[in-house]
């Protein structure tokens, strides 16, 4: 197995950057309706108690999200999304607690950066508001870019490829591109190639296959495949649409990737890819 080179952004918290390993990014949806804890966390204090546990449990930061992605979501207003995650983030950072915003808005970027959290993660890689780039150049954070074609509601009508690893890099590459002309320093950018997003099972699994050809972007990959529609056939027990019951084939992703150089997963079950990835580190090393 080809293992590719394992990059980090600039800009890093010295806590995230002395881990010479790939990164663990505990979930925490403070939304009523995601697709795995969906209403769990809407309150604050549940929410700051459960990344609580995902720190303790072995993830390195917690990305906090307002605004479900799952497909079908409808959009919530921006106002309704910093009302649910700045409270979180606050407390979070007064706690020491390092902390990304999973938003496709700049103002909630923006507002959410001030509020303490460390890097934007965007899914639609500044797609989705033509004000982000520059909003995340002006904050000059490390910033998760990520393969888009639509938002949640007309995404699985946009999953149409001719050769889907091809065409997810050269469209990352155009956003790569566009975000360094607002002024995005090259060394804070990160990508994601989108999972699940505007792509049926099978792109995902030849993504997966053909994942260091994701290096020839030279950027810094996040991987987000926790608990995934495509994981069901691997689901314990099998086929189970049950989101939890598929964080057996999550860990095993997650030390896949981890091998092949990604800089961090963002995961819901912390404690199985903490494991994973110190395992993999292991395997490196002998």
């Amino acid at each position: 197995m080809s293992q590719g080179s394992r990059r980090q952004p600039a800009g890093l918290s010295p806590t995230l950057a002395k881990l010479n390993r790939c990164l663990v990014v505990g979930v925490l949806n403070v939304t009523p309706d995601s697709f795995s804890d969906g209403g769990l966390f809407s309150d604050t204090n549940a929410a700051v108690k459960y990344a609580q546990d995902l720190i303790q449990n072995g993830a390195d930061l917690i990305d906090v999200g307002g605004e479900s992605t799952r497909p079908g979501a409808s959009r919530i207003t921006t106002l309704e999304e910093q009302k649910r995650v700045i409270p979180v983030i606050k407390e979070l950072t007064s706690l020491g607690i390092i902390t990304s915003i999973d938003t496709m808005n700049s103002e909630t970027a923006l507002v959410a950066v001030n509020a303490g959290a460390q890097m934007v993660n965007d899914v639609s890689g500044g797609l989705a508001d033509e004000n982000m780039h520059k909003c995340v150049a002006d904050l000059n954070v490390p910033y998760v870019l990520m393969h888009w074609r639509g938002h949640s509601t007309v995404m699985d009508n946009l999953a149409t490829y001719s050769d889907v690893v091809t065409e997810v890099v050269n469209e990352i590459q155009i956003q790569v591109d566009n975000a360094i002309k607002s002024g995005i320093d090259r060394n804070k950018i990160v990508i994601d190639p989108g999972l699940g997003f505007a792509k049926n099972p099978e792109h995902n699994w030849e993504i997966l296959k053909k994942f260091n050809e994701l290096h020839h972007l030279n950027l810094p990959i996040y991987i987000g495949a926790s608990r995934k529609r495509f994981l069901t056939d691997f689901a314990i027990p099998r086929g189970s649409l049950e989101p939890k019951d598929r964080d057996i084939a999550t860990s095993i992703i997650t030390s896949y990737v981890s091998l092949n150089g990604a800089w961090a997963v963002r995961v819901h079950d912390v404690s199985a890819s903490s494991a994973a990835v110190k395992i993999m580190n292991l395997v490196k090393e002998t």
